[in-house]
């Protein structure tokens, strides 16, 4: 059976609904080095973004991928009381982000050491905070992977060849997701488990067409945010013109709370997929079942794990 390694345990398509498979609750795009980094009053956290769930769930969200990798604050401690004070599944990543977020420690250690540890994370916890990672999350920069976001990216896959894990990627331009796909086969995995995230950041759209047709994740997961919801729209339709309705994802990449912000900032709420995004896609013709699709078994089998392997 599949299961989705969720913060308040694992969960089968059974327990769950629709899921957004790209957020955050706690982000800092700070780095390492400033003044109070990736640091935060925990009732602060939860008292500002338990109830941003809670809206969530009073418009049919079941779980929230959340996208924060190291590099970018993340903080599983932080997540899981969020999760725990809604009673609301949250799947948390090992990987690391892109340059210049890439810690000291990661640029010093070897493919092997980050292997050792993403699958640490994967079948273990996170840094003592009870939480086991769902997924790897990784970044690549817009001119192509540096040396370090390919050795990070090689561990990467090895790690999710031993668990059965996908790895989804920050990555604005198609040429490198394909260059990430290619590298992931080559070390001995599969593109079926690739995420593309900001696929929509891509202006050739052929190369989304692509890149699909390979087995890989599109990911679409600005909706809602400034510029509205026209070229989204037309990518969905156009992918399921083309037959591909089942490899595409769709999300926010909203929420959070913020540390390098008073009180954490103003959060965005997780609910705009559902209250406006899917409500055009059926006024387009998009059939009920499509919409579950998309929002519930795609969401599901793109970041769920085989329970006959370690999770």
């Amino acid at each position: 059976m599949a299961l989705l390694v969720t913060t308040l345990g694992p969960k089968s398509a059974h327990d769950l609904g629709m899921i957004l498979p790209h957020e955050h609750i706690f982000t800092d795009l700070r780095r390492w080095h400033e003044p109070g980094y990736a640091q935060a009053d925990l009732s602060s956290v939860v008292g500002l973004m338990a109830p941003e769930l809670e809206r969530a769930r009073a418009v049919g969200v079941t779980a929230i991928v959340e996208c924060t990798p190291v590099g970018v604050g993340r903080r599983a401690d932080i997540v899981k009381a969020v999760s725990l004070a809604a009673s609301f599944p949250l799947v948390v990543p090992t990987g690391i982000y892109r340059e210049p977020w890439i810690p000291p420690w990661a640029r010093r250690a070897t493919e092997d050491d980050l292997c050792a540890w993403m699958q640490g994370e994967l079948l273990g916890q996170i840094e003592q905070s009870g939480v086991q990672a769902g997924f790897i999350k990784l970044s690549a920069s817009d001119d192509g992977l540096t040396d370090c976001e390919a050795k990070i990216l090689r561990a990467a896959a090895r790690a999710a060849a031993a668990t059965g894990a996908a790895i989804a990627s920050h990555t604005r331009r198609g040429i490198v997701a394909h260059q990430q796909a290619t590298i992931i086969e080559e070390c001995g995995y599969t593109a079926e488990r690739f995420i593309w995230v900001h696929a929509q950041n891509e202006p050739i759209f052929d190369l989304n067409l692509e890149l699909a047709r390979r087995g890989a994740w599109i990911e679409y997961d600005a909706i809602g945010r400034e510029g509205g919801d026209d070229l989204f729209l037309e990518r969905v339709l156009h992918l399921l013109d083309a037959g591909l309705a089942d490899h595409l994802l769709l999300s926010h990449d909203r929420g959070w709370y913020d540390p390098a912000k008073p009180g954490g900032g103003t959060p965005q709420p997780f609910t705009h997929l559902s209250t406006h995004f899917l409500p055009a896609l059926a006024a387009a013709g998009v059939n009920e079942d499509t919409l579950r699709l998309l929002t519930c078994q795609n969401p599901f089998r793109a970041f769920a794990r085989q329970a006959n392997e370690p999770n």
